[in-house]
């Protein structure tokens, strides 16, 4: 696999980053669902969401690797059998895709800072409270990051099964371009 992009395939640079944040984000979702219900006394009650938001700020690190080699590498060129509706509804769907993932890492941080501390990203670097002291911003940033979060699993089915649907009822290289051994 090449390491640049083409105008009919991804570079492995841009495949690798893709498939980490599938991965990333399907951990940090449901690792976030089992965390939350976590008591007082359970082992993982304090390690569960220092794990949490360092694989966190690493997901937001790779997104943002992920976008300035975007912006090196264009995508390749659109398959001719996709319809211009599919073309700029997968465009749309990137794009809310980027948000969601930013918005739920701001709000992400804002619960984390809620009380001044900064977080300390696998005990290597921390990331200082800037905006903390709203009242309720807690409680308000945890709403809006779960809520956010679920968009964000709904979008992900959704750009999987589009992907799917291209790779077994289209037939078309769809999926196979985001796949390694592809060429």
């Amino acid at each position: 696999m090449p390491l640049y992009n083409s105008n009919i395939s991804w570079g492995w640079p841009a495949v690798i980053l893709h498939w980490l944040s599938v991965c990333m984000v399907i951990f940090l979702f449901l690792f976030g669902l089992w965390m939350v219900g976590l008591d007082y006394y359970h082992s993982w009650y304090n390690t569960a969401p220092y794990l949490h938001k360092s694989i966190g700020i690493t997901l937001f690190m790779v997104t943002i690797i992920r976008l300035f080699w975007r912006t090196l590498e264009p995508a390749p060129e659109s398959i001719n059998s996709h319809s211009a509706f599919e073309i700029k509804l997968a465009r749309i769907m990137h794009f809310l895709i980027y948000v969601l993932l930013f918005c739920i890492m701001f709000s992400g941080y804002l619960i984390s800072t809620a009380d001044g501390r900064s977080i300390e990203v696998f005990k290597m670097v921390e990331i200082p409270a800037i905006i903390y002291g709203i009242e309720h911003q807690e409680d308000i940033a945890g709403i809006i990051h779960l809520s956010l979060a679920i968009g964000l699993i709904g979008l992900v089915c959704i750009h999987a099964g589009a992907a799917i649907k291209h790779h077994f009822i289209d037939k078309d290289q769809t999926l196979k371009r985001m796949l390694i051994k592809y060429h």
